[in-house]
Order: C-alpha cells, then structure tokens, then sequence
C-alpha cells in the first residue's frame, strides 16, 4: 500500500518564493475573511495501533444478523469462494475503469464476457457495460424509449417504491410525464393499464416479481402496450431467471434490474450492479458504453469500446445519457459469480428460494400470518401480522433474527436458498414465542 508523504515545510517555502509569495495566507488574499477558516477542531492525531482500535469497537456495535428474512431489493445468496478469490486478485482491482484498448485487453475482455451473460440470462441482444444500480438502469431505460413523437413513462405502481422514486426524479428533471398505474390486489390493474394507454406513453415500466413478490402477468400486458405502440422495459431479479420466462421471451424491448443477487454482498448498501439489456433497435440508445469483440492487424482476437452513447463522446444532442463510467468490478463479480453457478446453479439456486419461501409462508400461515393475495409468488410474499409489526420485528431482532420489512399493510418475507428448513423453523418458533408473551400481557 502506498504512502502519502507531505511536502516538508522548506519545500512548502520554495513553491511560496517561486510564485513571488511570503506566506501560504497570501495564497487566499481573494477570499473574504469572513469566509476564511483559520483553524478545525479536530483532535490529536492517533498510531496505526490507536486507530485499529478505535475502528473495531466502532465495528463492534453493528449487529450483525445470521438469520435474515428480508429482501425488498437486496438479496443475502450464498456467494461461492472462488468469486471473492478471483475478484480481489489486484490486476482486478483498479482505482478507475482502464479506457485504452491497447493496454486494457483484461479488462476489456471481462466486461464483454459480462455483456455476453447478461445477454443468455435475459434473452435480449445487447448489453452495456452496465451502470451504478438497479434504479438507475430503470430511469436510463425510460429515457431509451422517448422521441419526437412519443413521450411519457407508465410505471406499475407495484415496483419498487424506490426505484420508482428515481425514476420520476430523472423525469422531472427532463419534463418527461410520470403516470403511476394503479395496482389491485397487488399486480397490475390490468383495466387501468389499459385506459391508461390511451394517452399514448412512449414506455410502460414493469417489475417482475414486483415489490411484493408477486409474478406479475407480463404477457397481456407486454402485447396491451405494444399494440398501443408503447415499448416494455421489465425489470427482474436475476436469480428468478434461473426458472422464470425471461424479458425477452415475453418480448420486452428493454430488461433492466439490480444486479447485486449475482454475487455481490448487500454491504450496508453498496457498491451495486445495475444491468441493462435490449432489443437491436434500441441498441444505440443504450447508455454508458458496449465493449466488442474485432481482429487486430495480425488477425488475432482483441477488444474495443464499440458504441459510447454519451456526452464525452459524441455531440451532446446525440447523447442518450451522461452516464460516464460502468461498475466494472462488480460487473466482473457478476460475471465469475454466473461462470461459477453455470445454468444448472442458478436454477438450483433459484428453486430452493422458492422453495423456502412457500414453506416459510406455510409455517407462517399456521401462527396466524395470512397471505395478503392468493396470486403466485417467487421468493417474497406478504403477510398481515396478528400483532403489531414493528413490535415483532423488534422482539425477534433482539433474538438475532433479522425479519422481513414491516409495511403499512404487513410484513414482507424472503427467503434465499440460504434460509433452509433449520433456521425457518428457527424463526417459526421464535415468533411463536413472541406471539405467547403478547398474549399472556
């Protein structure tokens, strides 16, 4: 690891002289002095002893869960050793993303492979780079479909409340109409879709599962949209594509989602992965930048930046985006991670969190949880909660167990492949306790 070393105080000195100054006060001459600040309050420097100290009893107070049941958009998978083995190797590792062909045929090479997966996994043609999360690949994605002759965005009010959110901030921020379409008994309205199709939007904006881990019925809506000449953006968790359709066997014009499940651990929040993918039509749209594969002088296979969609690189109006960079090391996470599982893991992966679900909603339904919707679901449901909810979840964090997300309308559960029967029992029974101890007040 490599030092900073500060300039000595004769050296400081020399510069000052150079430039014909006294002292490094003369330097801020132009700044008011009201605005100047003399000095900081900050405390006395510590030993590398000190501070190892003083950053693991800061550590120490997190708690960390063992038993999670909570998703709502970052997944706790089992993540293989060979994943973080391959990815810390310190030719991965950069403080920048290489932009040279001819000196970064690496890394340039391990995006393409990522491309290419992304590609398989979703059924699309072409895949970015990829971009800084899940939301920002569904508020990209809008931007995609709007024209000269089109313009407005249907998002499914059951998406993700935060991706929503960014999503009608980057609207706002271009003039481009947000209509939020209703849902009933958790899924799409699928009267409402199609009144609201009427007006003409260019896109309609779907998540499948949605929030709530309901599988959206994707078709009609997918075949009401473009028969009204609006384009499809699906947005999916990319573990259930290891068993369900994917966005382009339903015919999607653009799938999008959060990448972090492909071996990226939740980590407080981030870095994440987002991941986006279309149809050829769409191709230049895409922002950020695609890598492809061509021969050099010799004939031997290398790689290249092939398309950049963004303002850095051509004319400003042309741009699609002022996306500037990709999550290359996590993209490459993603890409070992989906090398290492190979199809048959992720669809192992994928049927043992649905698995687990059903049976934890099963043991939840005999304490009294009821599912809030008889549709299907993939590995997140919601449940109502015979006591209060924050009051449960409360009880059962001080017992180590990190329970799903209290909502207004209940408590939405996850299940992974790494919640097996042991500790859903596990968690059965601590709420039964629960639900003991608020009976006998």
């Amino acid at each position: 690891m490599a030092s900073y070393v500060p300039s000595t105080k004769a050296e400081r000195q020399t510069m000052l002289e150079s430039l014909g100054l006294v002292s490094t006060a003369e330097l801020y001459h132009d700044v008011p002095p009201a605005a100047r600040v003399e000095t900081l309050d900050l405390p006395e420097g510590k030993s590398e002893l000190e501070v190892v100290d003083a950053i693991t009893a800061l550590a120490g107070k997190n708690q960390v869960f063992h038993s999670v049941f909570r998703g709502a958009g970052a997944y706790k998978h089992y993540i293989p050793a060979v994943v973080k083995a391959i990815t810390s190797r310190e030719e991965f590792v950069t403080a920048y993303t290489p932009y040279q062909a001819e000196i970064s045929q690496g890394v340039l090479q391990s995006i393409f492979e990522y491309q290419t997966q992304i590609c398989e996994l979703t059924g699309m043609d072409v895949s970015n780079a990829s971009v800084y999360d899940g939301a920002t690949a569904a508020a990209e994605a809008v931007f995609m479909c709007q024209d000269r002759r089109r313009t407005g965005v249907l998002a499914a009010a059951t998406a993700n409340p935060q991706v929503l959110d960014v999503m009608r901030t980057y609207c706002e921020s271009r003039g481009v109409p947000f209509t939020l379409l209703p849902a009933k008994d958790y899924a799409v309205d699928p009267d409402a879709l199609a009144e609201q199709l009427k007006s003409g939007p260019a896109c309609l904006f779907l998540q499948n599962p949605n929030y709530y881990g309901v599988l959206e019925d994707v078709q009609p809506a997918v075949d009401a949209a473009h028969a009204a000449g609006a384009k499809v953006i699906l947005s999916v968790n990319p573990i259930s594509l290891g068993l369900l359709k994917t966005p382009g066997e339903y015919g999607a014009d653009i799938a999008v989602g959060e990448g972090q499940p492909l071996g990226l651990p939740m980590s407080f929040g981030g870095p994440y992965l987002g991941f986006m993918a279309c149809k050829q039509p769409l191709m230049r749209k895409l922002p950020g930048r695609i890598v492809g594969q061509t021969t050099d002088s010799r004939g031997n296979r290398c790689f290249v930046l092939t398309l950049q969609a963004r303002e850095q690189h051509i004319r400003r109006e042309k741009a699609s985006s002022n996306i500037c960079s990709n999550e290359a090391l996590c993209a490459m996470t993603a890409s070992v991670y989906l090398a290492a599982m190979g199809p048959g893991g992720l669809r192992q992966a994928a049927e043992s969190s649905a698995s687990h679900a059903h049976y934890l909603a099963g043991q939840l339904s005999e304490l009294g949880f009821g599912l809030k919707t008889s549709k299907p679901f993939f590995h997140e449901f919601l449940t109502d909660c015979p006591v209060n909810p924050e009051l449960l979840c409360r009880k059962l964090e001080a017992k180590g167990i990190l329970p799903g997300l209290p909502l207004e309308s209940g408590i939405l559960w996850c299940c992974t492949e790494l919640n097996r029967k042991p500790q859903i029992d596990g968690l059965t029974a601590a709420i039964e306790e629960v639900l003991q101890d608020e009976a006998a007040v």
